[in-house]
């Protein structure tokens, strides 16, 4: 298994729930974007994530510049549900949703 940081899942997470653009991770997640940007340079570099650009004149026609849209891929999935195992082995309440008391 490939060591996974708890920042770098938390980003995988947000992207296996959807959130697909920069911005919104960062939203998600909490981390700043030099955290979030570094992480998924390495995710893309791995293969656990691909990007894709949206298309220029739509973005510019809502009056924004385009965003880079995250996706997770088959091995990011995997490397997601490992990360998570292994630390719900070490926090049996990591994996099932309950709070610290």
């Amino acid at each position: 298994m490939r060591r996974m940081s708890v920042t770098t899942l938390s980003v995988l997470h947000a992207i296996r729930d959807g959130v697909a653009y920069g911005f919104d991770i960062l939203d998600a997640t909490g981390l700043e974007s030099g955290t979030v940007y570094p992480i998924l340079s390495r995710l893309e570099e791995q293969g656990l994530v691909r990007s894709t650009w949206e298309n220029e004149a739509r973005a510019h026609a809502d009056g924004r510049p385009a965003r880079r849209y995250y996706a997770i891929t088959p091995a990011g999935k995997n490397a997601l549900d490992a990360a998570t195992r292994h630390y719900a082995l070490l926090v049996p309440a990591f994996g099932r949703g309950r709070k610290p008391r």
